[in-house]
């Protein structure tokens, strides 16, 4: 009998490895959208070594002297069509408008190399865009992490910024994390989303996905191809999007192109960023900063961006998320019209 109970637990030992090994190194697929290619899409091969997928709506009239550049969120979340189809319609005001997929997400290059993921290098990568386009200012709209990528820059380069324009940025970097309790004023009326960030990453993640993200973090390793890691960031966006939205029945449906890897070894670098709050102190160029009622974004976060840029105003979208443009587009579009027309 003793020797059938230790039969017994071995073979259930090896059923239970075997089980645990199949949930990590098992490849897996998700029932999600493919990114349609479109007939737009150029590319930029960069010095920095970065092959960048753009769309440039072209100008129409009177053509302006200084174009909009498109940070999107993320990090890793690429160019939607919905995004081209909303800022066209500034194009028809007269500016050459660029939208790019940074490194590692849209139909931009993936790296072999993890550790190349930083902050940094997209600061590096849009700094060489902007020589690529040749125009002495730009102006930048940056959205979520797209802002703070901005900020970054504006710190550099403020002599190069026409105008910026942040749409519920994330925090400056590096983080401060006492702004977290900071205490929005009651006019703002601020909501809370129904759903965060966390609660969507809990969902959609296991154990596979959860060892992806350990060891690409800690060792730089890809467990996962590029393929599978990206297919799973598109379903995880599925869940995520509902905290972007204050009406949570409508929110985005993911398009596909999102990049896991650029995304999560990206923010590891926040860590890495030196503090240059003081050189954004003296960025004189107008800032317009746009936050919607059930913003996800902390208001410390938000408000640090008022307190730092010295020529900068504040305008609240009501009933928007974190996505603005998604849920007021019309308002959205106008409030940036307005503001460039200053």
């Amino acid at each position: 009998m003793k020797q059938k109970i230790l039969r017994f637990t071995k073979y259930s030992l090896l059923l239970g490895l075997a089980i645990l090994a199949t949930e990590i190194f098992w490849p897996r697929h998700y029932k999600v959208p493919t990114q349609l290619r479109r007939a737009s899409t150029q590319y930029w091969d960069l010095a920095t070594g970065s092959r960048i997928a753009y769309n440039l709506v072209t100008a129409q009239g009177q053509k302006k002297p200084t174009p909009i550049i498109y940070l999107h969120g993320g990090s890793g979340g690429p160019i939607n069509d919905s995004n081209i189809k909303t800022l066209t319609q500034l194009a028809q005001d007269g500016y050459d408008v660029y939208l790019y997929d940074q490194i590692g997400g849209g139909f931009s290059n993936r790296l072999d190399n993890l550790e190349e993921y930083t902050a940094e290098r997209h600061k590096r990568d849009l700094e060489a865009i902007i020589q690529k386009i040749g125009a002495e200012k730009v102006i930048l709209l940056g959205q979520s992490w797209g802002g703070i990528l901005a900020t970054l820059f504006a710190a550099d380069y403020p002599e190069q910024l026409e105008k910026l324009i942040f749409s519920c940025p994330g925090p400056i970097l590096p983080i401060r994390p006492e702004l977290k309790s900071a205490i929005a004023p009651d006019s703002l009326q601020l909501r809370e989303p129904f759903f965060s960030n966390a609660q969507g990453n809990q969902e959609s993640s296991n154990l596979r996905t959860r060892t992806m993200s350990y060891l690409a973090t800690a060792f730089g390793v890809k467990l996962a191809s590029d393929e599978e890691a990206d297919e799973f960031y598109t379903y995880q966006s599925s869940k995520v999007n509902r905290s972007v939205v204050c009406d949570t029945t409508r929110s985005p449906q993911s398009t596909g192109g999102g990049g896991f890897y650029v995304s999560i070894r990206t923010v590891q670098s926040f860590y890495d960023i030196p503090d240059q709050r003081s050189k954004m102190k003296e960025v004189q160029c107008p800032v317009l900063v746009m936050k919607g009622q059930c913003d996800n974004q902390k208001w410390g976060f938000t408000k640090e961006y008022l307190d730092i840029f010295p020529n900068s105003h504040l305008v609240m979208i009501p009933n928007a998320g974190h996505a603005i443009a998604f849920e007021q587009p019309d308002l959205y579009l106008q409030t940036i019209r307005d503001f460039l027309n200053r």
